[in-house]
């Protein structure tokens, strides 16, 4: 359950990510979209920043971390198109932030948990993703992979975290972990093997999603033990 702040949060972020969504697939109003796109990372920095009071100072500093490099990788990615130079810095900037966010979820690791299985599975996922996208990787071949590599551990490191403390925390962190491989998957596959039909609103659905199921399940390490 949210708490009232959470909630009041939800729907001003949700109105963004709405806005974002059409201005982001309509030409005419492209000038808002280079706004809006940063202003949902942006208003959830803002939102952790003034709501973390009750969380340790490492993840605190470390998903603030995680926060800023995602805005700067969603600037980056803003401008791709133009000079594909902006597109490494992007993904740089992302697997910064996974990397932020592996570190936050491995501090609360539950030791007991097997991750054999849900490696296995994460192995699978990302061989057959590879395969799809092998052929049109080209010079990107090796960042890439480094990408999904790091990825996959974000989504596992998040699997092993304790639940037993605090599943609300968990489930929401889980499952934000799910949604930005998905969402990373849908880009990669729109990028390097074909365009899909709306990709950018999934993309950026899925995305959005992410990001606030990641930030909402931290704050409620301290604040909603059900």
């Amino acid at each position: 359950m949210l708490s009232k702040a959470q909630q009041k949060f939800t729907g001003i972020y949700t109105i963004i990510v709405i806005i974002e969504l059409i201005c982001g697939n309509f030409n005419d109003l492209a000038i808002i979209h280079y706004f809006t796109k940063p202003l949902i990372v942006l208003s959830l920095l803002i939102f952790f920043f003034t709501r973390n009071q009750l969380l340790d100072n490492t993840i605190k500093t470390l998903m603030i971390l995680a926060l800023v490099f995602s805005l700067i990788g969603d600037v980056a990615l803003l401008f791709d198109t133009i000079n594909p130079n902006y597109f490494i810095i992007g993904l740089a900037s992302f697997l910064l932030a996974h990397a932020m966010y592996v570190s936050v979820f491995l501090k609360q690791r539950d030791k007991t948990k097997k991750p054999l299985g849900f490696i296995l599975l994460m192995l699978g996922y990302a061989a057959l993703l590879f395969y799809v996208l092998k052929d049109g990787l080209g010079d990107l071949l090796i960042p890439v992979v480094i990408y999904m590599t790091v990825i996959l551990s974000m989504s596992t490191s998040a699997f092993l975290r304790q639940k037993h403390n605090n599943i609300t925390s968990y489930k929401w962190v889980f499952i934000g972990a799910i949604l930005f491989m998905l969402s990373d998957s849908i880009l990669a596959i729109d990028k390097f093997y074909q365009p899909l039909t709306l990709s950018s609103i999934w993309i950026m659905l899925t995305y959005a999603l992410a990001q606030y199921c990641i930030v909402i399940g931290i704050l409620k390490l301290n604040s909603d033990s059900r």
